[in-house]
This record gives structure tokens, C-alpha cells and sequence, in this order.
């Protein structure tokens, strides 16, 4: 069942969507991602600063934890349960498995048959779900926080009740055809960037039906006088070292793979670099995190490589840090933690694609490398270690650019704008 902690029921006369009544109009948003990241933390900046007067928020997680529950401070919060059935873990030891190809056709049956327990043990508790909290707050708008197929749950929740819907893109848009027909279920798209915004757009969202909106953060609370020092105290890292840190939850495509090759690189060659991968893991990649410390276990150089896991205070992580990585191997489409570096004016690394690179001009406020590379990827740290002007360069300049572009308030005004555009018929 729902968790219906801070959820009201709204009345029937308070459903007029005309913008001239006083009362705030009531926005649904979805949080359906793999973990608490960077899209669960830019909707909690933006929920905590629309203005009350216009739109109340109810945020409903399909996951729970200290993290999630957090928000009930900012606004109404309720969890609903999206996985009753580990289906990920069972398609992760099928695909290992020999004895499906055994049979011709066994594979392709055993797949199958995980996919409709997916649909019925997840995926319709989890819309019937959607629909009852749907159906006691009753939102005048929807707003699903990240990819249409992940979220279509409530976009067809929408669909039924008529609602019109958001769809906040923060990723590349691949994936099974049925991804290509849930871009049919929002009325609108926010894309993080540019690069996002292009990429639906070969996909068959029409310019009209989409708008980049840069993620916001609340630059006052990235505090640049953090005690780095306390952070590489805690990590058993060196005053006198040269630490260089992966900063991102530990999923494949951030490129924690990337940065252990970058590591073989450097760590023989100069005894005083430290590498960390700092931030969480999943639940679903755990069996990842664990292929990384057997990995790690195996070298020579392993001490010198660090795991933090999940950090709350990441002022401190990014002043201890003496350059933040970002080695995604799939585009990453903005990047939570990018925004934040150059927030703290430290000197970023990131791949020459995605948003990373939309935000940065090379060599002005950050260091590109060649995505996927990890040769170029250890040139640039390289280049850094040995000049350390350049360093503070870079980070002054990614830090004016930074007050400049993601201010949390503009990117509230922003998307409550669309909202009041969406509401009135104007777009959608």
C-alpha cells in the first residue's frame, strides 16, 4: 500500500485551472530513477523554491530511504513501492547463466517470462498505485522527473484522468521501441540542455512540444569555505596528496571502469595521486560495486584508491578534492555534479560530449577529454598534477560562469512559467 504520509485530499471546487483563482494549483511530480542522484536532488531545489502562492507540490518516490523521506520537509511527500519483484537481479543471473542455450528459444522464453512478471508484480501495483494518490490529491498537472519510459506509469495516469503532463528528460533518449511510443504521453518536455533537447528531437518531438531549461541549484548553499581538509581526513587521504575524485553514483555508464584504467596509469608513476569514486551505490549495483573492489583488491596500488559511498555534505567532498571527475561513457545530459564543481570554482575533468561539454569550453573553464579514453582521460589529470595554475584558472572561470547560468531561482521561474503556459492551453 501507499505510503500516504503528508498527503492531503483536495476538495472538488478547488479543481478550476483558471490562473485567476488565488489558490495554488497542486503539481504531481514523479521521482522514479535508479537512486538518489543529481535528478532527486535538482527536484528538490526546484520544489523548494516555487512559489507557494502559485503551486504546491506533492513529490511521490517510487523508492524509500533517509534520503527520500527528507523531503517531506520541503513539501508532501508519499512513497509508493515501484518493485515488489527483483526483476533486475534475475535478468543480471539469467544473462550469466549457460543453461538457457541449452534449447533454441529457451533464452528468448525465460526473458520473457521475466518481463511479464515485471509487468505484473512492479508495474501494475505501481500505477494503481499512482492512480489512487492521483485521484485523492488531484493535481491540476503532472510532472514526471525524468525519461518517458521509466516514468509511464504517470503519464498514463495523466492520460486516464485527463491531466496534462511534463516530462522532465535528463537522459539520452535509447532504449526498446516502446521508449519512441511513450514520447506520445506527455503534453510537454523539459530537456536539461540543449544536447537533450536535440536528441528527442530525432526521436520525433516536435521543436513546439519542447524547451531546454538549465538545472538549478542553490549556489548559496554550496558553501566555498567548506573544510576540505575534515573530508581527507575521514578518507585516510594525505595532506600533501594530489586527489583526484570520481564524483557520481556507482553505475556502469558513470565510468568508474574509466577511471580504474586512468588509475593504472598514473598511480605507478607518481606515488602522491590519490583516486576516490565518490558516492553511492544502488541496490540494483551492488554485484558492480563489489566487481570494482575485487578489482582494486587485485592491484598494488589499491590503497591509494578510496570508496566514500553516499555523502551528504558535498561542499567538503568537492574542497577536498583537489580535481572532480565526471568520466561518463554514455552522453551524460547535464550533470548534477558538474553544476556543482563549477559552483565551488574547483577545477573540472569531463568527457567531450553531453551536457559536460555543452556548459564548458575547453582549457577555459574545464579540461575535455575524449569520452570513453582513458588515455586522454589520464593525460588531463596528468596535466593538472603538474599544473596547478591552471587548475585555479579554470575553477574561477567555471565559477563566474556557474553564478551566471544556474541560479535556482531563475530555474524555478522558469519551469513555473511553463507550468503556467501549460495550465492556460498556450503550449501542450
Amino acid at each position: 500500500m501507499p505510503n500516504d504520509r503528508h498527503l492531503s485530499t483536495a476538495s472538488p471546487e478547488s479543481m478550476d485551472t483558471s490562473t485567476s483563482n488565488t489558490a495554488p494549483r497542486r503539481v504531481m511530480y514523479l521521482e522514479n530513477g535508479i537512486g538518489y542522484g543529481g535528478a532527486a536532488i535538482c527536484l528538490r531545489h526546484l520544489v523548494r523554491n516555487l512559489d507557494p502562492q502559485r503551486y504546491e507540490a506533492l513529490v511521490v518516490t517510487g523508492r524509500d530511504g533517509p534520503n527520500y523521506r527528507e523531503i517531506a520537509n520541503e513539501a508532501k511527500w508519499q512513497h509508493i513501492a515501484d518493485r515488489h519483484l527483483d526483476v533486475v537481479g534475475a535478468r543480471r543471473k539469467l544473462d550469466a547463466a549457460r543453461w538457457p542455450d541449452r534449447l533454441p528459444g529457451l533464452r528468448w522464453l525465460a526473458g520473457q517470462v521475466l518481463a511479464r512478471s515485471d509487468d505484473l508484480f512492479n508495474f501494475l501495483p505501481f500505477f494503481f498505485g499512482l492512480l489512487w494518490s492521483a485521484l485523492r490529491y488531484r493535481p491540476h498537472l503532472i510532472h514526471a522527473n525524468n525519461d518517458t519510459l521509466c516514468n509511464r506509469a504517470i503519464l498514463l495516469v495523466g492520460r486516464l484522468l485527463r491531466i496534462p503532463s511534463i516530462a522532465h528528460i535528463r537522459g539520452e533518449a535509447k532504449g526498446t521501441p516502446m521508449l519512441a511510443a511513450t514520447f506520445k504521453l506527455p503534453n510537454y518536455f523539459v530537456c536539461v540542455s540543449n544536447w537533450i533537447s536535440d536528441d528527442i528531437g530525432r526521436h520525433g518531438v516536435p521543436q513546439q512540444k519542447r524547451e531546454v531549461v538549465y538545472d538549478g541549484i542553490a549556489l548559496d548553499d554550496m558553501n566555498t569555505e567548506a573544510d576540505g581538509d575534515k573530508f581527507r581526513k575521514t578518507h585516510g587521504i594525505p595532506e600533501s596528496a594530489f586527489a583526484v575524485g570520481l564524483v557520481g553514483l556507482i553505475i556502469p555508464w558513470k565510468g568508474q571502469e574509466l577511471f580504474l584504467d586512468a588509475a593504472a596509469r598514473l598511480l605507478p608513476k607518481y606515488p602522491d595521486i590519490y583516486m576516490l569514486m565518490v558516492g553511492g551505490t544502488p541496490d540494483d549495483c551492488r554485484p558492480f560495486e563489489k566487481e570494482l573492489r575485487e578489482r582494486v583488491g587485485r592491484e598494488s596500488w589499491g590503497n591509494r584508491i578510496r570508496f566514500t559511498g553516499h555523502l551528504n555534505g558535498m561542499s567538503e567532498a568537492y574542497n577536498g578534492l583537489d580535481v572532480p571527475v565526471s568520466a561518463s561513457t554514455s552522453p551524460e545530459p547535464l550533470g548534477t555534479m558538474v553544476i556543482e564543481t563549477m559552483a565551488m570554482g574547483r577545477p573540472l575533468i569531463a568527457p567531450n560530449h553531453g551536457g559536460g561539454a555543452e556548459m564548458n569550453e575547453h582549457e577555459k573553464t574545464a579540461l575535455l577529454f575524449e569520452p570513453r579514453n582513458a588515455d586522454s582521460l589520464a593525460e588531463c589529470i596528468e596535466r593538472l598534477y603538474l599544473d596547478r595554475e591552471l587548475g585555479r584558472r579554470l575553477g574561477e572561470a567555471a565559477r563566474a560562469k556557474a553564478l551566471a547560468t544556474f541560479d535556482v531561482h531563475t530555474h524555478a521561474e522558469r519551469i513555473q512559467a511553463v507550468y503556467d503556459r501549460l495550465l492556460t492551453g498556450e503550449i501542450g
